[in-house]
């Protein structure tokens, strides 16, 4: 039988009347389910699994519910698996989660008929060395960040590409990014919206102290490694705007291409550009 995974975003009351509905559909469609928490509090007598567990049930599908952070925590939570995710949109934005929930089931019967888009998305695989040894590692979705925390204060940074050094300059912090992650906080911050099928990066400073220091876009093959030379208190790498590790002097970041890559369900292909119209309203007066 196969097996669908559904994860959901707390606190949506009208989750309430959909996933039974959604249960319902894949019962009918001969596919199983396994849910996380959140889903199973929605659906009474249904057990639920944290969401690092569900990858063991070895789904052949992922059903999100939510935003785009919803999104990317399953996203890193199926790294290692590239089972493909329907992303239903029930948040703000919705820039990476482009399904409306009218669309469901259409996209999940073009599933079963093997009729359905994959978008493929790079992730980006990051290291962080502490003691010459490496720490804890991630693979994101969307960037890895470097920066302040409660107080508003510059840290040194040290850049280096494929080995090679680039600058060491103060800034309120760095951002490395996926084309996935060039239109959240790198976009923000002035530096350049990238196609999803670019295979590349794109290091861009936070406010740096020298106007000249600007985003680069580097090969998708390279390694950035940025060297925490100078940090103040309360200095953190954040991955996806969700997990958080503190910094101390002399640690070292690496980031390069993962060798994993998310696989995103669409009913029918939505390129960049309609995405740009509809969610940024590029062209609009």
């Amino acid at each position: 039988m196969l097996l669908a995974a559904i994860i959901s975003k707390p606190q949506k009351p009208e989750l309430a009347s959909i996933l039974p509905e959604l249960v319902s559909w894949l019962k009918d469609h001969d596919y199983g389910y396994v849910l996380d928490l959140d889903s199973a509090a929605y659906l009474e007598g249904e057990r639920g699994f944290e969401r690092p567990a569900l990858p063991l049930h070895q789904p052949n599908l992922v059903i999100v519910f939510g935003g785009d952070g919803t999104l990317l925590a399953a996203a890193r939570a199926f790294a290692r698996t590239e089972t493909p995710i329907l992303s239903v949109n029930l948040g703000s934005l919705g820039f990476l989660t482009e399904t409306p929930l009218s669309d469901i089931y259409n996209t999940l019967q073009a599933w079963c008929e093997n009729a359905a888009a994959i978008d493929i998305r790079a992730m980006m695989h990051t290291e962080l060395h502490r003691d010459g040894k490496i720490y804890q590692e991630w693979d994101a979705l969307n960037d890895v960040v470097i920066a302040k925390g409660t107080i508003a204060r510059m840290a040194d940074f040290s850049v280096e590409i494929d080995q090679q050094f680039v600058a060491t300059f103060r800034a309120d912090g760095i951002i490395v990014s996926t084309p996935t992650g060039s239109t959240a906080y790198n976009l923000a911050a002035n530096g350049p919206i990238m196609m999803p099928s670019v295979n590349a990066m794109v290091v861009t400073p936070i406010c740096p102290h020298l106007l000249t220091i600007r985003p680069i876009v580097v090969p998708g093959e390279s390694t950035v490694t940025v060297h925490v030379v100078g940090v103040p208190n309360e200095t953190y790498l954040t991955v996806d705007g969700q997990e958080a590790v503190e910094l101390y002097l002399g640690d070292h970041i690496h980031c390069h291409r993962s060798q994993y890559s998310v696989r995103l369900l669409r009913h029918q292909p939505n390129g960049l550009f309609n995405v740009l119209r509809s969610k940024l309203k590029w062209g609009e007066r």
